[in-house]
């Protein structure tokens, strides 16, 4: 509980409890190795939130995930996009970044569904893959999006809004 009695959950209490929440991840297609490891993350953290079987949509790329989570959103107690960009030597890396950042907010707001947003916008593909909870990386991002909206949506949930 925070100091100004609004229950808060702890990321600790998701582990099993939270089998009555409906989940969507919304999964680009670019950059195949990163997106596995990914998915892999979030279906783990999902599994071990007590959701055996969360709803997977695969959208080309990351471009397409705003739209797709904002057809989900209603349907669910949470949504998590997962993607990856990569800067080339275009502006596309800016347009397709801030396109996916902006758009998958303003299906939160909008919606009052929370989405993980589990989009790595990274310099180099090795970023990526340290990123993408592969064996040998730094960070497992697909999980941390889903930990992120379940939390969210469960504190919600206690708030009864």
């Amino acid at each position: 509980m925070s100091g100004h009695g609004a229950p808060v959950i702890d990321v600790a209490e998701l582990n099993g409890n939270a089998g009555e929440l409906k989940l969507a991840i919304v999964a680009a297609s670019w950059h195949t190795q990163i997106m596995d490891g990914l998915i892999d993350g979030a279906l783990r953290a999902a599994k071990e939130a007590g959701i055996a079987e969360p709803a997977l949509v695969r959208v080309p790329g990351s471009f397409e995930l705003p739209v797709a989570a904002a057809r989900l959103a209603p349907h669910y107690d949470a949504v998590v996009a997962l993607g990856v960009v990569i800067r080339g030597g275009t502006p596309h890396f800016e347009y397709v970044c801030q396109a996916a950042t902006e758009g998958l907010t303003d299906v939160s707001v909008k919606t009052g569904t929370p989405v993980g947003f589990g989009v790595l916008t990274c310099d180099t593909e090795q970023q990526g893959l340290d990123r993408a909870g592969l064996e040998g990386s730094n960070e497992d991002k697909g999980h941390e999006a889903v930990t992120a909206a379940l939390a969210t949506a469960a504190t919600l949930r206690r708030l009864g809004v």
